[in-house]
């Protein structure tokens, strides 16, 4: 069987010969050292590990033989896991992600995991923003040219090499609004709007333009 770390390994020097740029909303950058919680859809796992984080990270892995392999592969990436998910282990995940953020980290999370249903959002995201005292930020990528692995629930995403990546971190959302909690389909909506922004930077030629000014990175 392949160990996650050796998974790991393949899928950096898969990742490594992509064509990345990030974008991040400007409204990022007037949260100084706040926590965020980056959220994103299950089936995009694979392109967004080509983001360059801005300081330590955690994510949420599922107590399974798959997560097992997933904890192993994401030290490639310089991404911490803690064990939890929606359907088992979760109030104990999210009370270990909050306690990492607490120490300065961000949190990344697949909100539709770990089974789905596909681009149904779960409140994890929301509740460790709350009980952090940070943001969620919606995350998404595009790719130019991906393989879709048939058959997953999640459509999951496979760039291709040498292919074009663009990865958006979108407008935070604040946790509350109009002095109420904002909820999942909130939270859905904003990723899908983030995925529109990043298939627009890949298209840039047909469609310059973004609601928002960008500054891409590598």
């Amino acid at each position: 069987m392949i160990t996650g770390t050796l998974i790991g390994l393949i899928v950096w020097l898969w990742l490594a010969t992509l064509r990345v740029r990030s974008a991040a909303h400007p409204a990022l950058d007037g949260l100084g050292q706040s926590c965020w919680v980056l959220a994103h859809w299950h089936g995009q796992i694979m392109p967004l590990l080509a983001h360059r984080w801005r300081r330590a990270t955690v994510a949420m892995v599922s107590r399974s033989a798959d997560g097992d392999r997933m904890v192993a592969a994401l030290r490639w990436f310089g991404v911490r896991a803690v064990r939890g998910s929606s359907s088992r282990g979760g109030r104990e995940g999210l009370a270990a992600m909050v306690a990492v953020m607490a120490g300065g980290a961000d949190g990344v999370l697949a909100v539709d995991g770990p089974r789905g249903p596909r681009h149904v959002a779960k409140g994890g995201a929301i509740a460790a923003a709350e009980r952090s005292g940070g943001v969620v930020v919606p995350f998404a990528a595009h790719c130019e040219r991906a393989w879709i692995v048939g058959g997953s629930w999640d459509r999951f995403e496979i760039p291709l090499p040498f292919s074009r990546v663009r990865v958006v971190l979108g407008r935070p959302l604040p946790m509350n609004r109009d002095g109420r909690r904002i909820d999942e389909a909130e939270l859905a909506a904003a990723i899908h709007r983030t995925q529109q922004d990043a298939r627009r930077l890949v298209s840039r030629a047909g469609d310059p333009s973004l609601p928002w000014s960008v500054s891409e990175k590598a």
